[in-house]
């Protein structure tokens, strides 16, 4: 009879460590997944930026951005509340696919969508077709500015034209050599996607893929400021 108990007990007890580890599974996937859109309090200058850039997080890994929160893209995203006074979008120079420098501020006038990515980035990959969909609808009206983790070793600009020409995407790419939007952003956690505002004073922004409903949803957003 105590052996039978004993056993039921052991039994009850693995079925508890089952469902715990289920759960905290989903919620890792969850946070894995990232996509939700969360306004900045403050410039992105003031957040603690790690020393190391994101050649070496290991391929396809995805980590949240510093001091910051996200939901899953496939969710309802709440937005947090606007801050009581707005910021300016850092500036920064990166180069485009003729090696000519590109600076953010010279956009400004227009809603712009900035997207962190890279080739060795699977979520990158995965919603680059949405964003080459949303692009198309909105090409004249909001600036896309596609910024690849361009380190010169595990990313280059050679290959990341290669993929974006073989994939016949026709959103602008710009490549950050010198780390300067990486840094101005704290974009070291790929992908990455930031919504400016035209006056360039409200910035939204989600980690980790999105899907279609969260990028629209994140452009109308700024396109009421």
């Amino acid at each position: 009879m105590k052996k039978n108990i004993i056993l039921l007990v052991s039994v009850l007890l693995f079925v508890l460590l089952l469902v715990g580890a289920s759960v905290l599974y989903q919620k890792f996937s969850e946070d894995y997944a990232g996509g939700g859109l969360t306004e900045l309090p403050g410039t992105p200058e003031t957040t603690a930026v790690p020393e190391t850039t994101g050649q070496e997080d290991t391929p396809g890994e995805e980590t949240a951005p510093p001091e910051t929160t996200s939901d899953t893209a496939s969710a309802n995203p709440e937005v947090t509340a606007e801050p009581e006074q707005s910021i300016s979008a850092p500036d920064f120079t990166v180069i485009d696919g003729e090696g000519n420098e590109v600076r953010l501020h010279d956009r400004i006038g227009r809603p712009i969508v900035l997207n962190f990515w890279a080739t060795w980035c699977p979520y990158c990959l995965k919603e680059m077709p949405t964003f080459e969909t949303v692009y198309k609808d909105y090409h004249g009206e909001v600036e896309f500015m596609m910024i690849d983790a361009t380190d010169g070793k595990r990313e280059t600009v050679e290959g990341a034209k290669a993929f974006i020409e073989s994939q016949g995407y026709t959103f602008p790419v710009y490549y950050d050599t010198a780390d300067s939007a990486a840094v101005a952003y704290g974009a070291y956690a790929l992908p990455t996607t930031f919504f400016i505002s035209a006056d360039g004073n409200t910035i939204f922004y989600a980690s980790g893929q999105i899907n279609e409903e969260t990028l629209r949803r994140g452009i109308e957003m700024i396109k009421e400021k």
